[in-house]
């Protein structure tokens, strides 16, 4: 069962309500979401997020400030780390999106995922979806080689229960395992 496609195609809860395009200003746009061919009808103005979260149903991403100064809606866009609540939909036709929900395969979580579980990396939870996202594409990206520079590299992703250390240790322990694949 394609649970993207059916949503959307079926209209079940998706889109939302207000989410419904202006007939006159609507584009469709194309975009690969988890491993899914998405086609959609938006207005030009959406953002990436409202796209994921409203049109498509996946809730996994977060909207926090809709500044991109918290890191809650970071997503992977052809596997870098992106703000979505930033980037328009638009903007990214034809790439391909994961979302938290994308990374893990079934029940298995992804080694991030399980490592955060591993090492208590979250309080509220809030932040996570974000957290795990970015620190993934941390590793995609090449980047994230010492302790201090994915501290850095992670700053654009606040935590407000303060589980930095946790987050850490987890983006190490994960690291080592996603090397050795």
């Amino acid at each position: 069962m394609n649970t993207i496609i059916d949503h959307v195609q079926q209209g079940n809860a998706w889109p939302l309500p207000h989410a419904v395009p202006d007939p006159e200003s609507a584009q469709t746009v194309n975009l690969t979401v988890n491993g899914q061919q998405v086609n959609l009808r938006i207005d030009p103005w959406v953002s990436l997020l409202d796209a994921i979260r409203e049109y498509i149903g996946l809730t996994g991403t977060k909207k926090g400030c809709d500044h991109g100064q918290c890191g809650a809606c970071t997503v992977l866009v052809d596997g870098k780390r992106v703000n979505s609540c930033l980037t328009l939909a638009i903007m990214k036709q034809g790439c391909e999106v994961t979302t938290i929900e994308g990374l893990s395969k079934g029940d298995e979580l992804h080694p991030m995922q399980q490592a955060f579980v591993d090492h208590d990396a979250y309080q509220c939870g809030y932040c996570t979806p974000g957290q795990i996202c970015s620190a993934v594409g941390l590793i995609n990206e090449g980047k994230a080689n010492t302790r201090e520079e994915t501290s850095e590299l992670m700053s654009g992703n606040i935590c407000r229960c303060g589980a930095y250390p946790n987050i850490l240790d987890a983006i190490e322990q994960a690291k080592g395992e996603l090397s050795n694949e």
